[in-house]
């Protein structure tokens, strides 16, 4: 066998690891058994320490018990009482040497001896253990460990009462050699009582060890713990800490385990051989099918997942190459799952925003390479969020469900792609496609959505705006594109118009925009704004008292800029709202000048429908109101239907707190939005203005009379005033008062004035009228 072969490397692996493993056991094993003759000495010790407690507390008892007799002696008390010294040590004697007590000591209440055991020289000495009195007074009894003539006592005190405390009676064993030994034999271990010192250094009292190894006890640290096993234990003393070492010689403790220990070797070294033979047995084995599992591994390298490995084995390296064949089966299950996650939106099963640029950018090459059109459409819902917010997220879901369905089914190639980008915004691309086909595609589409959608039983009505781009005429860039599909779309749901195709005048980021929107907040916050105002005359009186204030801007280089050109692009940008509230400043201060001129006019003031929305609206009337003096009925305010279908329930709960406040309120353009009466006879609104399209078209077309007649009924029925907008001859004006509308506006009468030139024309129409 070659020694660099692999074989040969796996025959010394397994060798070396059989040694390491042979070793590691032996070392592991003698250390188990050297650990347990340890435990086996701690756990020695530790009965010992509670044999040696019981004992002191036996010996406690004891002495408690003697003494607690003595106290109660009647004979002892009084002659206590009678200062009979001879009878008091008499009697502590006889009781002393009853339970063989070493010293008796008898104190008075102030802590004074009457009599010792040890002699008549310390009468009338102080109590050497105070503290042990203390504990008597409160507890009853006491013990404790002290040192009397440099020997330590076990000690006990009880009072004596007639029937107060007259006296405290203690009584001591003498802890000596005798009582070591004593205690080394209950506990077979070595028992020695040390003290600390002052200078640290503990001495030994007494021990049942040689004298030659008392010396060590010196410092306890210093005790070698290979040979013994020690265990410290503070005994409750007064004076100089007292404790007792119990010690366990490890050597015995082994002792039993020595012939263990060399069988265990006797088994190692027969492991170690038996190991060389079996590794090389098990090389021999392991390398047969290394290069079919090698080969294999290649191919998966590869992300060649197509063929499984043929291992003919079954043993643990048949269960390998089985466990090679399902990682491979796995890698491939999970590689399609995370592509189709990456690319696939879960909810429609329609591709997603990444697979749809991928697919666009690709079609963008090729169609810039083959020189021919490619179309992209933007498509968000209409009313989508009041479905959420009516029928829930649920109900929603189901409904983009649907329309996927509904989209795929309106592309008829498999080379186009609609995608689901998020939310209810949708994405196709046909690569292939020219403008005019792209139209065709976006009225089938919107044809396919017209269709009654039931979701659980619920009608569910819903359109689509729609916005197209195509490359390369709108761009040849991904993101150029889609930004400006997007915006072709907003342009679609803006205008109601289905779907609507990319202009760049709508494009609010090109730079003329960019230059146009600052100079919009220059124009408001430095009041170049102007406020037209255009008469509503009165068809049964023709008296004048409403007028609607129209912001206009007179650019100092631009010159004069359309309402139609600012105020969309305003509304893009979020800046209508600065606008709206400009507007609304300057139209009630001219209504209060006006009132003070005894000019009597209501104003109307057109708001948005992102102000619509905003809770703060009524509480910014309300201010205006307050600050310059207005009566709120003078003041009206217009707002679209289309404003007020975007989210009907904030709409209507700020038009509530706006007629609150006495505010009147007018639909404008009605009838070109999506608005149905049970939204209409919750609003509560004061006027209907009918959208100047229907009012230039009654002698055109039947159907838009119909709709102005219609709306003029329905208006007055819910006892409300009909405004027609977009009077341009007397045919019209006539029509419109035979047809009862109360109220007209439009060039025929009046353009839009300032302030002034609007005042002389009340003057002058004030005396046609009265001259008619």
């Amino acid at each position: 066998m070659r020694l660099h072969s692999l074989r040969a490397r796996i025959a010394l692996v397994f060798v070396l690891l059989m040694l390491a493993v042979q070793a590691a056991a032996f070392v592991v094993i003698n250390s188990v058994i050297t650990s347990n003759a340890h435990r086996n000495a701690n756990e020695q010790l530790a009965v010992a320490e509670r044999v040696f407690k019981q004992v002191l507390r036996s010996n406690g008892e004891k002495l408690t018990q003697a003494a607690s007799v003595v106290a109660a002696d009647f004979g002892f008390r009084q002659a206590i009482a009678s200062h009979d010294e001879k009878t008091v040590a008499s009697a502590l004697r006889n009781h002393g040497d009853r339970i063989h007590a070493d010293i008796v000591m008898l104190a008075d209440l102030d802590g004074k001896l009457i009599a010792d055991s040890s002699g008549p020289a310390h009468e009338g000495m102080p109590f050497p253990f105070p503290k042990l009195l203390r504990a008597v007074e409160r507890n009853g009894d006491a013990s404790a460990i002290g040192m009397i003539d440099g020997r330590p006592y076990q000690l006990v005190a009880v009072p004596i009462k007639a029937p107060l405390p007259i006296a405290w009676v203690a009584m001591g064993f003498v802890i000596d050699d005798d009582m070591a030994r004593e205690m080394s034999s209950l506990t077979s271990l070595d028992v020695s009582f040390i003290d600390q010192r002052a200078d640290g250094h503990w001495t030994a009292l007494a021990s049942s060890l040689p004298a030659a190894e008392r010396r060590a006890l010196q410092d306890p640290s210093n005790l070698s713990e290979e040979n013994y096993a020690t265990r410290l234990v503070l005994l409750k003393s007064e004076g100089e800490p007292v404790a007792v070492m119990l010690q366990r010689s490890l050597a015995e403790a082994l002792a039993p385990f020595r012939r263990l220990q060399t069988t265990l070797l006797l088994i190692t070294l027969a492991g170690v051989l038996v190991s060389i033979v079996g590794s090389m047995f098990t090389a021999r084995s392991v390398t047969r099918p290394i290069a079919a599992l090698t080969q294999f591994s290649r191919r998966i390298g590869q992300g060649n997942y197509a063929e499984p490995i043929d291992v003919k084995h079954h043993d643990e390296m048949g269960e390998l190459a089985n466990a090679f064949n399902q990682m491979q089966h796995g890698i491939a299950e999970r590689e399609r799952r995370i592509t189709e996650l990456a690319y696939m939106d879960r909810l429609t099963g329609l591709p997603n925003r990444a697979l749809f640029n991928d697919r666009l950018q690709q079609a963008i090459g090729v169609a810039l390479r083959a020189e021919h059109p490619l179309s992209v459409m933007m498509m968000d819902l209409d009313r989508f969020k009041y479905v959420n917010d009516t029928l829930g997220h649920p109900i929603g879901d189901l409904l983009l469900c649907e329309v996927a369905k509904r989209l795929r089914s309106a592309l008829q190639r498999d080379t186009d792609t609609v995608a689901r980008l998020g939310g209810d915004e949708f994405a196709v691309l046909l690569p292939t496609d020219d403008i005019d086909a792209a139209k065709l595609i976006a009225n089938r589409m919107l044809k396919a959505l017209e269709e009654p959608i039931t979701i659980e039983g619920q009608l569910v009505d819903v359109g689509a705006s729609i916005g197209i781009v195509t490359c390369p005429l709108n761009g040849a860039d991904m993101n150029v594109l889609l930004r400006r599909a997007d915006i072709a779309m907003y342009v679609a749901k803006r205008a109601n118009a289905g779907y609507a195709l990319y202009d760049e005048r709508h494009d609010q980021n090109s730079a003329e925009r960019l230059s146009l929107m600052s100079e919009l907040r220059q124009a408001v916050e430095h009041d170049q704004l102007t406020l037209y105002y255009q008469p509503k005359v009165d068809l049964s009186t023709h008296k004048v008292k409403y007028v609607e204030a129209l912001v206009r801007w007179d650019h100092p280089t631009r010159g004069f800029i359309s309402p139609d050109q600012f105020i969309p692009f305003a509304e893009q940008t979020g800046y209508i709202k600065s606008i709206s509230r400009w507007v609304a400043d300057k139209a009630i201060q001219q209504c209060s000048l006006w009132h003070a001129q005894g000019i009597e006019l209501a104003v109307s003031v057109n708001v948005s429908a992102r102000e619509l929305i905003q809770s703060s609206l009524p509480d910014t009337f309300s201010a205006l109101l307050r600050k310059y003096r207005v009566a709120p009925e003078w003041i009206w305010i217009e707002i679209t239907e289309s404003a007020i279908m975007d989210d009907p329930n904030h709409a209507i709960e700020t038009l509530d707190r706006l007629h609150a406040l006495g505010i009147r309120l007018s639909i404008d353009d009605f009838g070109t939005g999506y608005s149905s009466l049970s939204y209409l006879k919750r609003m509560p609104v004061d006027e209907l203005k009918i959208d100047k399209s229907f009012v230039m078209g009654m002698f055109d077309h039947k159907d838009d009379e119909t709709i102005v007649r219609s709306t003029i009924d329905l208006g007055h029925n819910m006892g409300l005033k009909v405004v027609a907008e977009g009077v341009e001859s007397e045919a019209m004006l006539l029509r419109l008062k035979d047809l009862r509308c109360d109220l007209a506006q439009g060039f025929h009468l009046s353009r839009p004035l300032p302030p002034a030139k609007l005042e002389a024309w009340l003057q002058e129409w004030q005396e046609s009228a009265e001259t008619a």
